[in-house]
């Protein structure tokens, strides 16, 4: 592992560094100023997760064409006989405020699947509330009691409401940690939208089992059918990028990897012991009880010497994507605000470099959005007065440059693209040939309008957090819904008034330099517009109906995903027997 983590390092290190080194060549042409010096600091903070992004899917794509199974290459943990269970398991179901009916419905199905498979006796279900509306509270009460009526003596059912929240989600696993833990060995942690099968939580529990010192084992999640266009386009970029991305992220991270906070299983003893998290000194937005307490979770469990690994398969392990543009913005922020405080953990004694690692890019990750921002702001400004001071760059460096970064940007999804034709397997799974390329290329668009509408959104909330605003965390809306037209304005009109300033600022030039910023220019132009069709219902129900931007569960569902009767799922008449999503995608390019 010290070698590919080297390799790695160096790797993005020297990408990093060549890229700084064409845009300071690039800039200058008239000299290097002071601005220019402000434009190269900007563009190379917006850079580290762009190379790692990009050398996670180079490493991903090599092992994917080399090994059957890359998944096992990259988590040795696979490679161990099946055993049968032995020890005991939680499957934890963490609810605030949240439509109870949806969740009895996913509870019920993995209920059933560890009955019919018989190994119920291994496993009880820990309803956990943190809910304080009045009707969601009644409403969890009768779904437990629906549930208990129904697997009456076949799965124990536990229901237990706290009065109030401190610590927010990791209080509320903490709570059964202090109160049931010593009765388990493992927890199954499960989001108000997740759902696992039966396969995948006893593979689970099985490797856990194996390996005694594995503390944390993460699964990939991907999103479930739907018929809200904006997740339906969203989860299909996901998905065609996710398999090289995270077995080139687990071949580096190795047995330090990330924790995502839900359809994973802990190892509760070592978890009591070592990963408790007590209130950050100082007041809120970057003191108070940790929002984004998982990858510190990871963090800890990996100082204590307990391994953290990520089962990079996409099977089995699923999760609902947030319906609108609003709804992805409002997630988006409350993770912003957690990972910013990370910032009070970077010096925490005794940690693994790789996590240390990981909670600074986790704060990079949002960082870069106030620089890319201001990177744009001043290069608009420069070609707006480009015929006053002379000439901006250099056009030979400056193509060659925008030429490697938009490599590194597209050349993962494409070069995904590419393998995923070489398969007749994987072809199918996403609708064909013909939809599987018309739908990257519509995402690539979709995705590069969509960056500067967050960057924007990150950026002014990071400025509020500077000022001690903090976001009011409040339940998801997770049903697709339609978005009137001022309710849309009201929460977009920072991207649509700067769009708007610059397109007349771009407007009064005729240097073919606007042609670089021109898409950020687009994406915050046509926020609003984008917000309302892609939450259009009927738009969503017709795409899924003729199949756009369709994920492999659309097109072979899953038992379980069956039983859910989901609107999107209309299984392909012509599909005469099931094939494994992981079993295609492992073989990408080997046809």
């Amino acid at each position: 592992m010290r070698w590919r983590r080297l390799v790695f390092a160096s790797l993005v290190c020297g990408t990093v560094a060549a890229a700084i080194f064409l845009m300071v060549a690039t800039l200058s042409i008239g000299g290097f100023d002071t601005l220019d010096l402000i434009l190269a600091v900007c563009f190379a903070i917006t850079l580290p997760w762009t190379v790692i992004g990009f050398w996670n899917a180079v490493f991903g794509l090599t092992m994917l064409s080399r090994h059957r199974d890359a998944a096992r290459a990259v988590c040795p943990l696979e490679a161990d006989p099946p055993t049968a269970l032995r020890q005991t398991t939680a499957l934890l179901s963490c609810l605030r405020n949240e439509d109870a009916q949806r969740v009895m419905k996913q509870l019920d199905v993995m209920i059933q699947g560890l009955v019919e498979a018989g190994q119920a006796e291994r496993f009880a279900v820990f309803v956990l509330s943190d809910s304080s509306w009045s009707e969601c509270i009644e409403a969890e009460e009768r779904m437990v009691q629906q549930l208990r009526d129904r697997w009456a003596g076949r799965m124990r059912i536990h229901y237990r409401r706290r009065p109030d929240n401190p610590g927010y989600k990791a209080g509320n696993i903490q709570d059964f940690m202090s109160r049931w833990g010593d009765r388990f060995d493992y927890a199954v942690v499960l989001d108000a939208d997740s759902l696992m099968s039966t396969d995948h939580i006893l593979r689970m529990v099985g490797m856990m089992q194996r390996n005694p010192r594995l503390g944390i084992l993460q699964s990939l999640i991907v999103g479930l059918p739907t018929t809200s266009a904006f997740a339906r386009i969203f989860q299909f970029g996901m998905r065609l990028g996710m398999r090289s991305y995270s077995i080139g992220s687990a071949w580096w991270q190795g047995d330090s990897g990330p924790y995502w906070g839900h359809n994973a299983i802990l190892r509760i003893a070592p978890f009591r012991a070592h990963c408790q998290l007590a209130p950050l000194s100082g007041r809120a937005p970057l003191g108070g009880w940790i929002l984004s307490h998982d990858q510190v979770e990871a963090v800890l469990m990996r100082r204590a010497g307990y391994e953290v690994r990520v089962l990079p398969a996409e099977s089995g392990s699923w999760e609902e994507n947030p319906p609108t543009l609003i709804e992805f913005i409002r997630r988006d922020l409350r993770w912003c605000q957690g990972n910013m405080q990370y910032l009070r953990l970077l010096g925490l004694p005794g940690v693994h470099r790789i996590g240390r690692v990981q909670l600074m890019l986790a704060i990079l990750m949002f960082i870069g959005s106030p620089a890319w921002v201001a990177f744009m702001t001043l290069a608009a400004l420069q070609i707006g007065r480009g015929v006053e001071s002379g000439p901006l760059f250099d056009p030979t460096l400056g193509w060659l440059l925008f030429v490697f970064v938009m490599t590194m940007v597209f050349a993962p999804k494409l070069a995904t693209l590419t393998a995923a034709l070489r398969s007749r397997a994987a072809r199918a799974q996403f609708g064909g040939g013909p939809r599987l390329v018309l739908g990257t290329l519509g995402e690539i668009l979709f995705s590069t309008l969509l960056a500067p509408i967050m960057a924007l959104a990150h950026t002014l909330f990071l400025g509020g957090l500077v000022a001690g605003r903090a976001i009011v965390w409040s339940p998801q809306r997770r049903d697709p819904h339609r978005l009137g037209f001022w309710q849309a304005l009201h929460r977009l009109w920072p991207q649509t008034l700067f769009g708007l300033v610059a397109l007349f600022w771009l407007l009064s030039t005729t240097s073919l330099a606007v042609l670089f910023v021109s898409p950020f220019v687009a994406g915050a132009l046509l926020a609003v517009p984008i917000a309302l069709l892609t939450a259009w219902p009927s738009l969503g129900l017709w795409l899924a109906q003729v199949g756009a931007w369709r994920i492999p569960e659309e097109y072979d569902p899953p038992p379980m995903i069956r039983q859910l009767e989901l609107p999107a799922v209309r299984p392909s008449r012509e599909t005469p027997a099931r094939v494994s999503d992981e079993i295609a995608l492992d073989t990408l390019g080997q046809d």
